[in-house]
């Protein structure tokens, strides 16, 4: 498979419209990929707090409209990154979808852990509370959001729902760079999982994001890893690498059905 990830700057002085514009413009420029992927809050910007509420949309709106369209016209399955989702009680959450080459939503996920430090993700958005997958000619799909790396059980409840490849929008910041990348790398060998994740680069609100977008195999081999600047890398991929992986290193088969009876055991 060949994959586009495309790293988008969000700066504030843009507006949301123009952004919407240019980003159209990189995802036509990876028309060739078997599967585009865009960064967290790409277009509201992850860090315009203020922004949020009059930048909510709901499910169908203009983010996963309008990338339909580049679906069909791309003829690739298109992540939209994520976006502000207006839910029909009114409440936000950070939410992401994948589209398939006819434009359908094939897979959402609303972030689970909202982000609390020197953010105000976790003040304003509610919380998701589901995981699920779906079977794409790549394999069997899932996703979680830039802070959910942080989190080895969401991890493996994704690997127990069937998930071989696990796609992570972001929009991580430079100061934490070397945890992205020991995080990306660690959920990829752990779960043995092919690790397809975009990161937002550029500065919002005076935070500097980390860019460095990357996908990583089960063996935890680094494929494609970006730099700084907005703009698309490429990556070759085979997803046959996961059951392969799975058989010759069979870890996630040597897992007790329960570790609770452990806790206070003797030595």
């Amino acid at each position: 498979m060949r994959i586009a990830l495309v790293q988008v700057a969000s700066p504030g002085d843009e507006s949301v419209a123009d952004r919407r514009e240019r980003v159209a413009g990189l995802v036509r420029s990876a028309a060739s990929a078997d599967l585009i992927v865009l960064p967290e809050l790409w277009a509201a910007g992850y860090f315009a707090f203020d922004d949020y509420d009059r930048e909510a949309e709901p499910a169908d709106g203009a983010t996963v409209s309008g990338l339909s369209e580049l679906a069909r016209e791309t003829g690739a399955y298109l992540h939209v990154g994520s976006f502000v989702e207006r839910r029909p009680d009114g409440a936000l959450r950070n939410t992401a979808a994948l589209l398939d080459p006819s434009g359908s939503v094939v897979h959402s996920y609303s972030k689970i852990h909202v982000f609390g430090y020197e953010s105000k993700e976790a003040q304003l958005l509610q919380a998701g509370n589901r995981v699920a997958t779906t079977d794409t000619p790549f394999g069997t799909v899932a996703g979680t959001t830039c802070y959910d790396l942080r989190f080895p059980e969401l991890w493996r409840c994704l690997v127990d729902v069937g998930a071989q490849v696990v796609i992570v929008p972001a929009a991580w910041p430079a100061a934490r760079l070397e945890h992205w990348r020991l995080f990306t790398s660690v959920r990829a060998v752990e779960e043995q999982v092919l690790l397809i994740a975009c990161n937002a680069t550029g500065t919002q609100a005076g935070v500097e994001l980390a860019g460095h977008s990357r996908v990583v195999d089960p063996w935890g081999t680094v494929l494609a890893e970006a730099g700084t600047t907005e703009g698309i890398t490429w990556c070759e991929a085979d997803p046959a690498v996961v059951p392969t992986v799975r058989k010759q290193f069979p870890v996630l088969a040597d897992r007790l059905p329960t570790y609770t009876d452990l806790q206070g055991a003797d030595a």
